[in-house]
């Protein structure tokens, strides 16, 4: 088998389980949008974004890091288990105990009224623990992806979706069906059920949670409670960078929901967190597909990093990925008014999601670059310079703190796209750049260009010009599709007929 085979079949295999995961989702955008108001839709925004940076952090890059190690080390692949747990679950209970401890001055934090402080002690509590859960589960889903065991992977992130939209449906609609029609416990749900409370939701992760952890239980049980501290010091030079550069990444990815509530007039910023929340909820489909590229890439690129063609292989994935990247950015804008229907709650509110629409390609274009750039991250991560990674993070993080603060008020939501759209690109062209310095691989910038090129302008003039007309839209697409097949043909014919 071909090593681009090989691949392939690894970012299907190990990404498919979270591809439908966040379909699954996507569907709840809809049902969130229904029944909650768009205020309350936006604390679940803000919620969601300031639990992202925590994440970033309590991961401490020990994903990567264990990756890179096990390739590294091959002599010593326990010995690099139990260090990276042991690790994040110093960081993760410290963080745990500081958060209970002081989780009423969180709350008050992040209330925007006095009136709202009781219920965010509660959204609190539950996040700490899901942080908290969620960080420890991290290095053993690693180890699941490291011993390819595709079938356990996707049954513990089937297991995790699973419990979360079913609870999430038990507390919106089972639940108040059974004291509306009197049925058999209705009394006693009646005494605490709160109708359309956004908590429910965050209960529901906590479940699911909790859930993946007993099924990963026999991946817990293969940990030994030793601590090479030699090999820890340099996993930890190894890992640092990636935190700050992962955590950097996060404030480029959730920055613009947190201060968006912070920096616009209190009597609408909750409204507009939610109609941006609701509409970047679209740009999923390409989240998705980056995603699966991440999950299958990252240990492939590890394990292939000896082979001699090893530079070749990657340019050659870029290449292809880039192409598909293209393709997705314009179905998306091309069918964006059969799509927009999964944010609206329902006839008499459309205006209130739908405003939002405008964003979505601008969105969509930083989601390509994001997508490029964790191609391109690649170099520093193989010759063992992650520092670099930090660098080009900051820089974005830099671009996403100083030019939110400054748009926000003045656009909204739209100057948050933009900002997200300009870091992402930044960061893609300073990892190109000094890649080829320090790591050069023989990228085909000049084809990869032209699609990019391309592309771009047939959303931007399909969204705006076009007025996002679908019969145009879609014509654009087979246009690109048939354009990308004329001059790709012989290549992918090479590649296909290799064993």
């Amino acid at each position: 088998m071909s090593v681009y085979k090989k691949f392939l079949g690894q970012t299907a295999v190990y990404g498919i389980s979270t591809v439908l995961s966040r379909l699954f989702n996507f569907i709840l955008t809809p049902i969130y949008t229904k029944v909650y108001a768009k205020s309350t839709y936006g604390i679940f925004t803000n919620m969601y974004a300031n639990a992202s940076l925590i994440n970033a952090v309590l991961a401490f890059g020990m994903e990567s890091t264990y990756f890179r190690y096990l390739n590294k080390f091959e002599d010593k692949k326990q010995e690099v288990y139990n260090n990276s747990f042991l690790c994040i679950a110093f960081i993760s209970t410290l963080f745990l105990i500081t958060g209970l401890i002081f989780s009423t001055s969180i709350a008050t934090y992040l209330a925007g009224k006095p009136s709202e402080l009781a219920d965010y002690k509660i959204y609190v509590s539950f996040f700490l623990w899901i942080l908290f859960i969620d960080a420890i589960c991290v290095i053993p889903f690693a180890k699941l992806r490291a011993d390819e065991k595709a079938v356990s992977y996707s049954i513990a992130k089937f297991l995790n979706i699973g419990c979360f939209v079913g609870f999430n449906l038990v507390f919106i609609f089972l639940v108040p069906a059974i004291i509306k029609h009197h049925w058999f416990g209705a009394e006693w749900l009646a005494s605490w059920y709160r109708e359309k409370w956004i908590g429910y939701v965050f209960l529901s992760n906590l479940i699911a949670s909790l859930a993946t952890f007993i099924y990963l239980l026999p991946e817990f049980l293969k940990l030994q409670f030793k601590f090479d501290k030699k090999l820890f010091g340099t996993m930890y030079s190894y890992s640092w960078p990636i935190l700050v550069a992962n955590l950097s990444f996060i404030v480029n990815e959730n920055l613009d929901k947190i201060v968006l509530k912070k920096l616009l007039p209190i009597d609408i910023a909750d409204g507009e967190v939610g109609i941006y929340g609701a509409v970047c909820k679209i740009a999923i489909f390409l989240s998705i597909f980056i995603t699966a590229f991440r999950l299958g890439a990252e240990p492939f690129f590890f394990s292939h990093a000896k082979n001699e063609n090893a530079k070749k292989t990657y340019a050659t994935i870029l290449h292809y990925f880039v192409i598909a990247l293209a393709i997705i950015f314009i179905g998306l804008v091309a069918n964006i008014d059969i799509l927009k229907f999964f944010i609206s709650r329902d006839a008499k509110h459309l205006a209130e999601y739908w405003v939002g629409l405008p964003a979505i390609p601008y969105l969509l274009f930083g989601y390509v670059c994001l997508g490029i750039y964790m191609n391109l991250s690649v170099w520093y991560r193989l010759s063992d310079q992650t520092r670099f990674g930090l660098y080009i993070s900051v820089a974005g993080a830099a671009i996403t703190i100083v030019l939110n603060i400054i748009l926000i008020p003045k656009y909204s939501y739209m100057g948050s796209a933009w900002v997200s759209m300009l870091a992402y690109f930044v960061m893609m062209v300073l990892s190109y750049v000094l890649g080829q310095k320090y790591y050069p691989i023989p990228y085909n910038l000049k084809r990869i260009l032209t699609y990019l090129i391309i592309s771009t302008a047939m959303v931007f003039s399909s969204f705006f010009m076009f007025n996002h007309n679908i019969y145009i839209g879609n014509a654009m697409l087979m246009a690109f599709i048939i354009g990308v097949f004329y001059f790709e043909k012989d290549d992918l014919k090479r590649i296909l007929k290799r064993n």
